[in-house]
């Protein structure tokens, strides 16, 4: 199993959706700017699981590596069918992947952004005393 496209993808998502946005006004200036069927796919895929299947798709094209090393070799007598369907077949893998990461990502986030702003918190307590 290689895990470099679920890396690509989230590290995409990432930036795309989380990242960019709150990075100044000009990110947001091109999304507001795009045409509308545009402008509505960046809305509808900030699901992690519909955009990592699309990123999937586009970076097996790109790259051209599989998530699942079963997945790289289609059988010869499926022809351009099988290449379709595998690659379809490993986009649904790599997409659960990168959904799973996300979630896992945002669960360890939380904790680390409270403690890091109850550290935050001790220590200016801490320099007032002084």
């Amino acid at each position: 199993m290689d895990f470099s496209l679920v890396l690509l993808g989230l590290t995409t998502y990432v930036l795309l959706w989380e990242k960019l946005p709150h990075w100044g006004n000009w990110f947001n200036w091109i999304i507001e700017r795009l045409p509308k069927p545009l402008a509505y796919l960046y809305e509808a895929w900030r699901c992690p699981y519909c955009f990592g299947f699309w990123i999937a798709l586009c970076l097996h094209a790109i790259v051209g590596t599989t998530t699942l090393n079963v997945l790289s070799e289609s059988p010869e007598q499926m022809g351009n069918f099988g290449v379709a369907l595998y690659c379809f077949m490993d986009a649904l893998a790599t997409a659960m992947l990168i959904m799973v990461s996300q979630l896992a990502v945002m669960a360890i986030s939380g904790p680390a952004i409270t403690g890091f702003q109850m550290k935050q918190e001790f220590m200016q307590s801490m320099a007032k005393d002084k």
